[in-house]
């Protein structure tokens, strides 16, 4: 008979569905040997009727039969009664009855006095009953009393929690899902094992993660829409993405906002923008202001900047200060400044530390460095590691190099491309190569072409000189200099394209070096077009060469200048040749100049003679 009363409790938590159908002719039928057999007074089927009559929701009905039962000594019958009571509001007769079942033995009325007694505060007495219901094996017993301990803060919370869920109570497999992956999150890698740990831990041999994902998977396969949104998330940083997709998916249609958004994001990025649009705008219908905020980029992306507009107040009003910083910079894309200033502050004062650093910016923008300096500060201390850079900037602009080198530095061990090129200049500048090559490294492998090239340039002063391969003999690999030149001219760095043309003809490789040359020249280097002059005339080219070094004088070079007063001087056109000369005197370097002046000066006295 204990069974019938651990049901009928389960009445309260909506995870026990009354199977009896009053228009069931075999339920009626055994309701009406139940009724025969309690009119003859059988205590057994008064408590079983009563508990029928309970879950159809006859309270006049089951009242009479229960309390004849639980006079005749029936533990069930007791607390079923105390069921019916609390329904009808008797909350303290209700508690009475379901001690008298509880002292007898049911574990269901342990585990319904123990939640009355939490609702009315007293947890020592919460704690004893829940207890005496955990340890009979009763399943929400287990979960109260892991819920009841999990708020006090008692390590022991856990092992209870462990045991609902291990009896299949899904809300408690989320929640031990919960506290396994915060764990993850805060302890380093093999410190679940370590000395010390706490006893109430099971050794299991898994990382709490891996952990984590089974009970998400047993909480989520039972309907739980929350647990399945955290399995979609562990799958999909996995790399998993289909089979995240799928609890996303599972997570959403039960009504689950934050998965509609993330099966959104999802989506795009498999390309699939119109279904991200869909899920987006379901989550954000519901209230969720990252998929608002998405709506509100993807349209500003196609230029419906009202609909973005909307879409990002609408991210605002659900809480989301993201959304205030995203109408900054729509403001600011479409040079309303005084707005955009607005939307910046209203995130900034909420802690939105970018919306602190595009604030400052903006104020630098309009001549107000002073009121930029404190938002800069405001964001780089709360972690912008763009504010952190843009302070270098702000105090270098001051001429305050020590105060700019450490924000440099700062911005630079954050990984900051641009900023650990500051800090590997000024190292160079100081002597220290060791440290400068160390910051060169880290913005050239980030992407920098300036920093590739100046790593090129710091390897290539070490390099010792090589000596020309004997006859037969193959060409010397690329040094690491060569190929750090190499990678900033890739990218359109002209001096490293230069020195990559410089390298190719040391090796003979006339036709690479004359590659790299006229692309130099082409982005306008006037190296690579005096570079590229000499490799044509040498090669017969004298003509063409002429065109490149005219270019490059033009651009200031003299020695291209120089090269065209003897060009002409050779050809007999001594006025060209003089002109180029005068040219090549005012632009230098010295020794240029002396030359040419000595090369003048014969040409004009051979236009005098």
């Amino acid at each position: 008979m204990d069974v019938m009363g651990d049901k009928a409790t389960l009445l309260e938590t909506g995870r026990f569905t009354p199977s009896a159908d009053r228009d069931d002719p075999g339920a009626a039928a055994e309701e009406m040997q139940h009724r025969v057999a309690a009119e003859a007074g059988d205590v057994d089927a008064m408590s079983v009727l009563g508990s029928l009559l309970l879950r159809r929701g006859d309270l006049d009905g089951a009242e009479s039969l229960l309390r004849a039962a639980t006079a005749a000594g029936d533990r069930a019958a007791a607390n079923n009664l105390g069921v019916l009571l609390h329904q009808r509001g008797y909350v303290e007769e209700a508690s009475g009855w379901w001690r008298i079942a509880a002292v007898a033995g049911s574990a269901a009325a342990a585990h319904a006095l123990g939640r009355h007694h939490r609702e009315r505060g007293d947890e020592p007495a919460a704690e004893y009953w829940l207890r005496q219901s955990a340890e009979q094996g009763h399943t929400l017993g287990a979960y109260a009393l892991a819920d009841l301990l999990e708020h006090r803060g008692d390590v022991g919370a856990e092992r209870w929690m462990r045991t609902a869920a291990e009896r299949g109570h899904r809300e408690a497999a989320y929640r031990l899902a919960r506290a396994l992956d915060r764990r993850a999150e805060q302890e380093p890698p093999g410190a679940a094992g370590a000395p010390g740990a706490a006893e109430s831990r099971p050794r299991t041999g898994r990382s709490p993660l891996d952990e984590a994902e089974q009970w998400y998977r047993q909480a989520a396969a039972r309907g739980h829409r929350r647990a399945a949104l955290h399995l979609g998330a562990i799958l999909e940083k996995r790399g998993e993405l289909k089979e995240a997709g799928r609890w996303y998916l599972t997570s959403a249609k039960d009504g689950e906002a934050k998965a509609a958004c993330a099966l959104g994001f999802l989506l795009r990025d498999a390309g699939d923008e119109t279904n991200a649009a869909v899920w987006w705008l379901k989550a954000a219908q519901d209230g969720d202001g990252n998929a608002a905020n998405a709506l509100g980029a993807l349209h500003a992306e196609r230029g419906e900047t009202q609909t973005a507009e909307r879409w990002y107040r609408a991210a605002l009003d659900a809480g989301d200060v993201n959304g205030a910083y995203n109408l900054g910079l729509l403001c600011a894309e479409q040079k309303r400044t005084a707005q955009a200033d607005q939307w910046y502050r209203r995130a900034a004062y909420a802690g939105h530390r970018e919306a602190a650093n595009a604030l400052a910016v903006l104020l630098l923008q309009g001549g107000d460095a002073l009121g930029a300096e404190p938002w800069f500060s405001k964001a780089a201390e709360a972690g912008s590691v763009d504010a952190a850079f843009n302070l270098g900037i702000l105090y270098a602009s001051r001429g305050d190099e020590d105060a700019a080198l450490r924000w440099y530095e700062r911005a630079a061990a954050a990984g900051h491309t641009d900023a650990a090129l500051q800090v590997g200049t000024a190292r160079l500048r100081d002597g220290d190569e060791r440290e400068a090559e160390r910051h060169l490294r880290c913005a050239a492998g980030g992407g920098s072409a300036e920093a590739a090239y100046r790593l090129g340039t710091v390897l290539d002063a070490r390099r010792p000189a090589a000596a020309a391969p004997a006859l037969g003999e193959p060409a010397a690999r690329k040094s690491e200099c060569e190929e750090w030149y190499e990678r900033a001219a890739q990218q359109g760095h002209r001096r490293a394209q230069v020195r990559v043309g410089m390298l190719a003809a040391g090796r003979g490789d006339v036709v690479e070096a004359a590659r790299w040359y006229r692309l130099a020249a082409e982005a306008g280097s006037r190296n690579g077009a005096f570079n590229l002059g000499l490799l044509l005339a040498r090669e017969g080219s004298e003509p063409e060469a002429a065109l490149w070094w005219t270019r490059a004088a033009d651009a200031g070079h003299g020695r291209a200048a120089l090269r065209l007063a003897l060009l002409y001087a050779r050809r007999g056109q001594l006025s060209e040749g003089q002109r180029w000369a005068s040219r090549a005197v005012e632009l230098g370097p010295a020794e240029v100049a002396e030359r040419a002046a000595r090369l003048g000066e014969a040409l004009r006295q051979e236009l005098s003679a």
